[in-house]
């Protein structure tokens, strides 16, 4: 099975997502699991990508 290649949109709003569904009280494991994609993921995207518009990042990718 191969991999899922993710569109800038979606690397720019799951990890904002994720940010949300924590700040609401729900843990950082059913969050991701929510979103579906995996803990590790969603940090490195913020570590990458974090604080970045649209625009920015795609321009970045």
């Amino acid at each position: 099975m191969g991999r899922k290649i993710h569109k800038t949109e979606e690397i720019i709003q799951h990890p904002r997502t994720h940010e949300l569904n924590v700040g609401n009280g729900m843990s950082k494991e059913e969050s991701a699991r929510k979103i579906g994609m995996t803990l590790q993921t969603l940090n490195s995207w913020k570590r990458e990508y974090g604080g970045l518009r649209v625009d920015q990042a795609k321009r970045l990718k």
